[in-house]
């Protein structure tokens, strides 16, 4: 009898509780949906550029894998640089020359065995490989490294963040703050400064860890590592404490994750997107964790300097600033001042 009162007691919660019902329907649909957007998407074509190369060998490589682009080699070198192309494919000493854009490992392996399959059908043909970025060395980690350090940046600041500015609310630290003279701004701006000099520490330990100790592929400056993952925390900490304010309890604050945290793994690079239509692979601009992984991977893949990946800074920025001042007009909820 007693445990058919606790079941009912339970299943009453759950009908009066409609955010939770949904999050159990409609969440796993939702990250259903995702992977089978991203993992069965078309793969897209390798694009290679063909710099001053017979058209004999040009038509041996016509293939439905590879995109073949005539270009200079000042066309293709900085096309290379931006990762534009996968690879270029120059005509020296009367044999084929194959320099590998180099970042993706998955990416490069596959232009080599499609470049062997292709000459496979004709005469063998020998041909040399260089590298512009990275290394034949370079495995897969090395490539997701970098977007694993920053989702993992970002994940645990959101739910630290979050449920710790939730806490403070439940159990009246916020409500008593309000009660005083201090503007909601000073309120917001000294929970994230206070919380920042945490995710500086937090920032250098991930980096230095995953770099130094798992021997992550790097090319770039630490510093510049450093800086993108504290952005990355402090806008995760500010999103976190924005939707905090519409939560009851902790368990609402993980409610957020699905939708929140799950998409931009998806859509932040750890996935290819390249054969996604267009309207999906924007959905990865809107996400604070895809600018970041950008230039993480830009950093330490590709040994990008400041101007290389500065725009990618700046968006980090403008969302945490976003988010603050969001989270500033939240606390009109609490009080109005």
């Amino acid at each position: 009898m007693n445990t058919l009162t606790v079941m009912k007691r339970i299943l009453i919660q759950f009908r009066r509780d409609k955010r939770s019902m949904a999050l159990m329907i409609i969440a796993p649909i939702f990250v259903l949906t995702l992977m089978w957007l991203v993992l069965d998407s078309e793969s897209s074509a390798l694009e290679v550029a063909v710099v001053d190369v017979p058209d004999p060998f040009v038509e041996k490589l016509e293939s439905e894998d590879f995109q073949l682009t005539d270009m200079t080699l000042a066309e293709a070198e900085n096309a290379l640089d931006e990762a534009d192309i996968d690879g270029m494919i120059q005509w020296k000493e009367n044999k084929p020359v194959i320099t590998l854009e180099g970042s993706d490992p998955n990416t490069a392996g596959a232009v080599q065995k499609e470049l062997k399959s292709a000459l496979s059908k004709g005469v063998e043909q020998q041909f040399e490989v260089k590298f512009w970025h990275g290394s034949e060395d370079m495995d897969l980690f090395d490539y997701i490294g970098p977007v694993l350090i920053g989702f993992f940046v970002f994940f645990f600041v959101f739910i630290v963040g979050g449920v710790s500015f939730l806490r403070e609310r439940t159990q009246g630290t916020l409500e008593r703050l309000l009660s005083t003279p201090i503007k909601r701004s000073e309120l917001v701006f000294g929970y994230l400064g206070g919380f920042g000099l945490f995710t500086v520490l937090q920032s250098l330990f991930i980096a230095a860890y995953s770099i130094y100790v798992l021997d992550l592929f790097m090319t770039g400056a630490f510093l510049y590592v450093l800086l993108v993952t504290f952005l990355l925390a402090m806008t995760a900490l500010s999103l976190g404490t924005l939707l905090s304010a519409f939560a009851k309890n902790e368990f609402q604050m993980i409610q957020f994750i699905p939708i929140v945290i799950v998409p931009q793994v998806f859509f932040s690079g750890l996935f290819r997107i390249e054969g996604l239509a267009f309207w999906l692979q924007a959905i990865g601009k809107v996400m604070p964790l895809t600018f970041g992984a950008e230039a993480l991977r830009g950093i330490m893949l590709r040994g990008e300097g400041w101007a290389d990946f500065q725009t990618d800074i700046y968006i980090l920025i403008g969302f945490a600033l976003l988010f603050t001042i969001l989270n500033i007009f939240a606390l009109k909820r609490h009080r109005s001042l």
